[in-house]
């Protein structure tokens, strides 16, 4: 069966997010998603805690910060530790029983991995919604997932509720569950599709962090 899944997506338990649990849910329904993975910096406990109280289905993963660059861990059981190489990283993973994805590897300002990617990954995140620049980006990372014979996948990346689903990944799944998702992820059954978020949705992003930002320090 297909399901149709939005493979990084952050929420309030990431400092940097402003989705919340409630969001989530509700944008990736209204953009026809069937998945989504949440994928908070350095941590499980959002994505543990939104998959017990949902039954949208999640798929529990972390966006780790290597020394490389960063790098996503999707159906982790365990905390992933930050500041590892990517081999290290990788080898981290796979031992927690997860899926490793190169994720925005040849983009600007993000933790990008580059030459550091390499055959030890499961996937590549070809498509990254927030990516710039966006087209060269695709491109370089297209070349490297034929390169090292990986799968392809693609996510948002979202901050932002409405940011949600403008890349995602079709996958061919025996069935709708996380360990059948990450399963035909590995064997390559998936493909990606996507396109730039508006830049009228990423400037609502900055405007909406103000606001919080500037409430946060009126209450202090």
């Amino acid at each position: 069966m297909q399901i149709k899944a939005d493979l990084h997506v952050h929420t309030t338990y990431s400092k940097d997010s402003l989705i919340t649990p409630k969001d989530l849910i509700y944008f990736a329904k209204k953009r026809g998603l069937d998945a989504v993975a949440v994928t908070d910096h350095n941590q499980l406990e959002g994505a543990r805690k939104i998959a017990k109280e949902t039954d949208f289905l999640i798929i529990p993963g972390m966006e780790v910060s290597s020394s490389d660059g960063h790098i996503v861990a999707l159906n982790v059981q365990e905390l992933i530790p930050k500041g590892l190489s990517a081999i290290e990283t990788v080898e981290r993973i796979h031992k927690a029983g997860g899926v490793a994805i190169a994720c925005h590897p040849y983009v600007c300002f993000k933790g990008c991995l580059r030459d550091n990617v390499c055959a030890t990954f499961d996937a590549i995140e070809v498509i990254n919604a927030r990516a710039f620049p966006f087209k060269s980006s695709v491109k370089k990372a297209e070349e490297s997932a034929k390169k090292l014979g990986l799968s392809r996948v693609a996510g948002t990346d979202a901050h932002y509720g409405p940011q949600i689903g403008y890349a995602y990944t079709v996958i061919e799944a025996a069935e709708p569950s996380v360990e059948a998702i990450t399963k035909a992820i590995v064997e390559g059954d998936c493909q990606p599709f996507g396109e730039p978020v508006p830049a009228i949705l990423n400037a609502q992003q900055e405007f909406q962090r103000l606001k919080r930002m500037i409430k946060k320090f009126s209450h202090t």
